[in-house]
């Protein structure tokens, strides 16, 4: 019996995220099509009638990964400014840090995405953008460039102090790391003109 084209497109939702858990989880390259397909409860075989090739799940997965990010970005920022602001600093959380499982692909698998084909990066970088373009809404700079500017800086910041968190191999730098990193924030926050921290 034909499936419908809506128990098609469930059944490729649920391969998606279960790669997209398995790929921050294990990293790209460690993560083959049949753990993928397993974890979304159907046979390797099965794969190629969703999906071209691993890259192109790959890519899906990750603008999927990225869109979550995205709209939990809108809703903080719907909570006004002090919901928005503890939305950024979250990301700089021990829970956050030591949650390889959620969160951003940007994070999780960054230096494998730097590599990856041309349908990927362009969705890793759709969804930067798109982040950039949250926190640009939320700060109330008169020049559109120098919002952007420091919209830019923080999601850079925020994903480049995480990262290196989760490197480093001594508990107490990594530590340091997220609670500067917290404190630079809130100062690129408190310059905004809206003062949300006054």
């Amino acid at each position: 019996m034909k499936k419908s084209k809506v128990e098609t497109a469930e059944t490729r939702k649920r391969i998606v995220e279960a790669a997209a858990r398995a790929f921050r989880n294990n990293g790209i390259h460690a993560t083959g099509v049949a753990e993928i397909m397993s974890a979304a409860g159907m046979t390797h075989g099965g794969f190629y009638r969703h999906f071209a090739s691993k890259d192109q799940l790959v890519a899906e997965a990750c603008a999927a990964g990225m869109e979550t990010i995205v709209h939990s970005a809108e809703a903080a920022g719907k909570g006004g400014e002090e919901a928005f602001l503890k939305h950024l600093v979250t990301f700089l959380s021990d829970e956050y840090r030591d949650d390889c499982l959620g969160g951003c692909p940007l994070v999780a698998v960054g230096s494998e995405l730097a590599r990856a084909d041309m349908e990927t990066r362009r969705a890793a970088s759709q969804g930067f953008r798109e982040l950039i373009d949250v926190i640009v809404k939320q700060i109330s700079f008169d020049d559109p460039a120098a919002a952007k500017g420091e919209a830019i800086f923080a999601v850079s910041a925020i994903i480049g102090a995480v990262t290196l968190s989760r490197i480093v191999d001594d508990p107490e730098l990594s530590d340091l790391v997220l609670e500067e990193s917290r404190k630079r924030v809130a100062e690129f926050w408190a310059k905004s003109p809206q003062g949300a921290l006054e």
